[in-house]
């Protein structure tokens, strides 16, 4: 399956490359390019250090991973994080793929002889942890994964097979893989995706699984319960239905942001005047590795 999955990657860098809107870069001032050298070769990332940080008190890090063929830079400026995280005092990491076939990637299954990639993408996330805490002042029982299509893969991939370093996921546009690990606690998980996704269809394909066959394999690990509580609003001519799984262990719940209609995209869309970057925050920032704080 997973040797299918990489195929399929040349059609995702189609809808990955179209980052073009542009949210005042001009604004921040403090994104930094950080250089380490992982695996044998030399890995990249963009780091967001907000105003309000003063090193005073341990922050939370949020990863935030681009899409199949996506550019840091780009990408920065189309899910764009840095204005929540000055409100919100956190750090923000973005950090660049590696090269697969000539296009940029994230590996978020173990490497193997079915595995087209051979990234080793988990290590570079610890590694960058690592790296990032050894300068700041960070809070490492709150530390999040989120990313957009192949980028929300990657942080599935993060809840299966790092767990112990991941306090919440967040996935846009992007599903999980058939590859599953041994999530060491309860995973807090929350998912946003078009029901008219012509890249990773919502109802799965044989390279990824539906939404719903993602989202019920972590209400079942997690042990929420089944039925979930359901609202809706309309936002920009789409229907938003937001199904809320509760009760599982240690207080964690699975979350879903339906789109109706919604294309392959990081949405514009605000729920209840909270767009996508607040929705995640929103969400993970209730949690850390213990649980519901």
């Amino acid at each position: 399956m997973k040797k299918l999955f990489y195929y399929c990657f040349v059609f995702i860098v189609i809808a990955c490359s179209k980052y073009n809107d542009k949210n005042g870069s001009d604004c921040y001032s403090n994104s930094n390019t950080e250089l380490i050298f992982h695996d044998g070769i030399d890995r990249e990332y963009l780091l967001y250090i907000p105003d309000s940080y003063d090193g005073t008190t341990a922050v939370p890090i949020v990863f935030n991973f681009h899409g199949y063929g996506g550019n840091v830079e780009e990408f920065m400026e189309y899910a764009d994080l840095r204005s929540v995280a000055e409100t919100n005092t956190f750090i923000v990491v973005y950090p660049q793929g590696s090269c697969l076939e000539g296009s940029s990637h994230w590996n978020p299954c173990p490497n193997g002889p079915d595995n087209k990639s051979e990234a080793d993408d988990f290590g570079f996330v610890e590694a960058m942890i690592n790296q990032i805490s050894s300068e700041y002042n960070i809070d490492l029982d709150r530390v999040y994964a989120g990313g957009y299509s192949n980028g929300g893969m990657m942080a599935y991939g993060l809840a299966n097979y790092k767990s112990d370093l991941i306090a919440a996921v967040a996935s846009v546009s992007g599903t999980m893989l058939n590859c599953t690990g041994s999530t060491n606690h309860p995973m807090p998980v929350v998912h946003l995706h078009g029901t008219s996704d012509d890249v990773v269809s919502y109802n799965g394909s044989t390279d990824w699984n539906s939404v719903q066959n993602t989202l019920d394999y972590w209400i079942n690990f997690n042990s929420t319960t089944t039925t979930p509580t359901v609202n809706s609003e309309n936002s920009g001519g789409i229907t938003i239905e937001h199904y809320i799984y509760d009760q599982g262990e240690n207080s964690v719940s699975v979350e879903h942001y339906k789109f109706i209609g919604g294309e392959h995209v990081w949405f514009n869309e605000t729920y209840q005047g909270q767009n996508t970057a607040e929705l995640i925050w929103n969400f993970m920032s209730r949690y850390d590795l213990n649980g519901l704080r």
